[in-house]
């Protein structure tokens, strides 16, 4: 454990340094809304702050949509290796008379 590589992340200093870069592009990115201008479709787009709004309330929405369909979608975590009562019965009579020697033991 004494030659442990460190990562990248492993340094705090590192992490606010990507955090101050990203938090850099999000000022930019609120500057430059006020200087590029936009061809828009709808009027609301003309709106200060539609964008990032809009992607909020998609991700709202994702997050929404997702918990709802997990009630129906979502399986037993033993889904797929259940097995018919009488093929379960039939290999554990297997294994008792093959497998009683494991290598592990």
């Amino acid at each position: 454990m004494k030659h442990e590589h460190k990562h990248l992340f492993d340094n705090p200093n590192n992490i606010k340094r990507v955090l101050h870069i990203l938090y850099g592009c999000c000022a930019l990115l609120v500057v430059l809304d006020f200087v590029i201008h936009r061809h828009i479709s709808h009027q609301w787009e003309n709106l200060w702050g539609f964008y990032p709004l809009y992607g909020f309330v998609g991700c709202v929405v994702l997050v929404i949509v997702a918990t709802w369909m997990r009630k129906f979608l979502m399986r037993a975590e033993d889904y797929y290796e259940k097995q018919e009562p009488d093929k379960a019965n039939e290999e554990n009579k297997m294994m008792t008379k093959v497998g009683s020697n494991h290598v592990d033991d």
